[in-house]
Formats: structure tokens, C-alpha cells, sequence
């Protein structure tokens, strides 16, 4: 029961920084924007979470400072690829890049610092109950607000008029902007939306996961928030699903290694990059009747003067 417990408790923490960066993404990508950057944003908005905790001792101003680092990094997103037009990928991709020489900037005076993690949620009688006690009452503030974020975007995207609009510039942005909506505004929030949330999961890995920050501490996370708004077919539903199936495989891979599963260590570090891949190729195969993705995702949108 105790190894079960601790197993559960493991994937919920290694799955909330990617539910929470693969949302934000997800609302930026159903907006018609394509943001490869969301490495760059997280691994900036781990160090700025970590130097803002370090430096005033308060966890909420660390998450406070990783979510401003991850807008801020989203607004030069936004400024070349819906300002200027250029190429989205092209600049996702250097965005992501800038992320990791800022982050290396930022938190060379933090490597080796250790701060107090985040504390975890005890309810006398209700957290000491075998087996669901932790898992449901004794996680920290990240678990559960990862859970009411991917609620509150499922009911901003599916039952309200502004989440018809937004997703209306996605799908069709020369009729949105026919009908009088600002488009780009609309895709700069969501950009803005998405930026925040990778600072906050960037945040959270030195805030909660692990009480330190090294270079580099993403390790790839940001691309498999990526594929996981792919595997989820831009529903917040199946993005839940992916984020705690993917979380499940990162501690797979960590649990047979401590059993001492003859398959070598290395490929075993591999495994949750290699299940992003096969996933995404049995999804493209399987997709015979046409993509559910944004109809003008990724495409520049130059509105009439």
C-alpha cells in the first residue's frame, strides 16, 4: 500500500508541470498561435521562481516571478510572430533558445542554494487515510491548481462568448476579423495566457518538485507539453489524460531502474521522449478523417489597414 501511495505521489508531481504548461499552450495554439518556445519560458520561469523564493523566502512570490518571467518571455513571442509577422516556428524555436542563455544568466548565483519546498495540504483525519489520504488531501497548492486551471479552461473555451470568439481565431481568422473581432489582440492574450502558465510549471520544479535549481532543469519538459496538446487533439479532457500518462512514464522509468530491471539506464532516461514520439506517429496514422487542429493554426494573420 505504502509503495502504491508513493508511486501515485510521484506522478502527480511529475505530471503537474506539464498539465500546467500543456494548457496554456493548448489555449494559445486553439487561438491560431503556434508557440514552440514553451521550453524557453519554462526553464526562464524556473529560475526567476527560484531566485524570487530564495531571495524573500515566500514560495508564492517565487510562482508570483515565474509567471511574470514566462509573460514577459511571451510578449517577445508575440511581438515578433503577430507584430512583425515573422514565422512562428522560427521563432519558437529561437525563443527557446534566448530562454536557455537568460535562465543560465539568471541562476549562475543560485547553483548549489537549496530553499524550503513548497508545503503540502494536511487535513487532520482526512490526510492520514491509507492510500487516498495524500494522494487527495496532502498535495501541495501546485497539484491542485493544475487541476481547477485545466476545469476553468474547459468552461472558458466550451461555455463562454469569449471562448467561442477565441476559438473562431483559430479556425477561420479572416472571417473573426470580418465580423469586427481583434484578432491579433485576442491571440496576444492567449500567447500572454500560455507564456504565464510555462513560467509558472518552470516555476514549480524548483518550488515544489526539487528545492534547488540547476541549469537546464526542464530537460525537455516543454517539448512534451508541446506533443501533449497534440496527443490530446486540442481538448482539455484528453490533455489531463496525456499530462498523467506521460507522468506515469517518467516514474516508470525511475522505478525500474531502482528495481534493477536489466535494460539499460540510459534508455531507460529515454523513455518518456520515446513514447512522445510513438505516440504522435500513431496519432498522425490514425487520423484518416482530418485534423481537429485549429484550422489556421501557425499562420501569419495580417489584418486589412
Amino acid at each position: 500500500m505504502e509503495l502504491v501511495e508513493a508511486i501515485i505521489l510521484s506522478v502527480l508531481a511529475a505530471s503537474t508541470p506539464l498539465l500546467i504548461a500543456a494548457t496554456g499552450e493548448l489555449v494559445t495554439e486553439r487561438s491560431g498561435v503556434l508557440n514552440l518556445g514553451v521550453e524557453g519560458m519554462m526553464i526562464v520561469g524556473a529560475a526567476c521562481g527560484f531566485a524570487g523564493a530564495w531571495l524573500t523566502g515566500s514560495t508564492l512570490v517565487g510562482a508570483l516571478f515565474g509567471i511574470i518571467a514566462g509573460t514577459l518571455m511571451s510578449l517577445i513571442f508575440a511581438l515578433m510572430a503577430l507584430g512583425l509577422a515573422v514565422n512562428q516556428v522560427a521563432t519558437g524555436l529561437a525563443l527557446t533558445i534566448l530562454g536557455v542563455g537568460i535562465s543560465g544568466l539568471i541562476g549562475a548565483g543560485f547553483v548549489g542554494e537549496r530553499i524550503t519546498p513548497a508545503a503540502h495540504l494536511a487535513i487532520p483525519g482526512l490526510t492520514d487515510i491509507p492510500l487516498v489520504g495524500r494522494v487527495l488531501f496532502g498535495e501541495d497548492a501546485f497539484v491542485y491548481f493544475s487541476i481547477a486551471l485545466i476545469i476553468g479552461v474547459w468552461w472558458f473555451l466550451y461555455r463562454t462568448r469569449a471562448g467561442l470568439i477565441l476559438r473562431a481565431c483559430g479556425d477561420n481568422h479572416a472571417s473573426a476579423h470580418a465580423l469586427g473581432y481583434p484578432v491579433l489582440r485576442i491571440r496576444t492574450f492567449a500567447v500572454m495566457f500560455g507564456g504565464a502558465c510555462a513560467g509558472l510549471a518552470g516555476a514549480y520544479l524548483p518550488l515544489a518538485y526539487t528545492p534547488f535549481f540547476i541549469p537546464g532543469m526542464t530537460a525537455g519538459r516543454g517539448w512534451i507539453a508541446l506533443a501533449l496538446v497534440v496527443f490530446s487533439s486540442w481538448r482539455p479532457g484528453r490533455l489531463v489524460v496525456g499530462a498523467y500518462l506521460f507522468g506515469a512514464v517518467t516514474i516508470l522509468q525511475l522505478h525500474a531502474q531502482g528495481w534493477g530491471v536489466g535494460i539499460p539506464s540510459q534508455f531507460m532516461s529515454a523513455l518518456p521522449y520515446l513514447a512522445t514520439v510513438i505516440v504522435l506517429v500513431l496519432l498522425s496514422r490514425a487520423r484518416t478523417g482530418g485534423s481537429t487542429a485549429p484550422a489556421t493554426l501557425g499562420t501569419v494573420f495580417v489584418p486589412d489597414r
